[in-house]
């Protein structure tokens, strides 16, 4: 059997430099080493966690008042056991909120940009330049307190729509303008 053969790779695209300023310095590797990718990580700011951590500890507040207040009102027990669990696991996502910041990353590739999260799932998606639709960068009020934004590229495809939080405002402008314009160049040769 004759391997494929693939036109040559396109030069990776030049990455700005806001991309890497208040970012965290090395990605947490996946313990699968068959994965060699040609390019330069790079990740998302670490406000995200301060942002995700502050978000965590309203969503507990409320929680707690709430299951106070039904058990108060109620006088029954059971809203202090479903509010256990769900105090629980509230606990437990805001204790692994900065090891799963540090699996966050992306690439941008010659044809494509690769995006990778996950500790124990982990999942890693390349959505090619040409393809892009649209490129959208959204931030709640807590994010923008932070200064952080999430870029959304979506496709053709609804299961390839890849969200990159936790960019600065500065990197998600930088990085929304770059792959406007490389995929401006890749849809005309389509």
């Amino acid at each position: 059997m004759t391997e494929p053969e693939f036109p040559p790779a396109a030069e990776p695209v030049a990455a700005p430099p806001q991309l890497d300023d208040g970012t965290y310095t090395a990605i947490r590797e996946p313990r699968r080493r068959g994965l060699a990718l040609d390019g330069t990580w790079h990740q998302i700011s670490r406000k995200y966690v301060a942002s995700q951590i502050l978000q965590g500890v309203i969503g507990l507040v409320v929680t707690a008042v709430v299951m106070y207040v039904v058990a108060t009102t109620t006088g029954q027990w059971w809203p202090w056991l479903a509010g256990g669990v769900v105090l629980l696991g509230e606990l437990i996502s805001l204790v692994i909120v900065p090891r799963q910041a540090r699996a966050l990353g992306y690439m941008l590739r010659g044809d494509d940009i690769v995006f990778r999260r996950g500790i124990m799932w982990q999942r890693v998606v390349a959505v090619p330049y040409g393809r892009m639709q649209l490129i959208d960068i959204t931030h709640g009020p807590l994010d923008r307190l932070f200064g952080v934004a999430k870029l959304k590229m979506v496709t053709a495809a609804a299961s390839t729509g890849v969200e990159i939080p936790g960019l600065s405002q500065k990197a998600a402008d930088a990085l929304r303008d770059t792959l406007i314009e490389v995929a401006e160049t890749r849809r005309t040769g389509l």
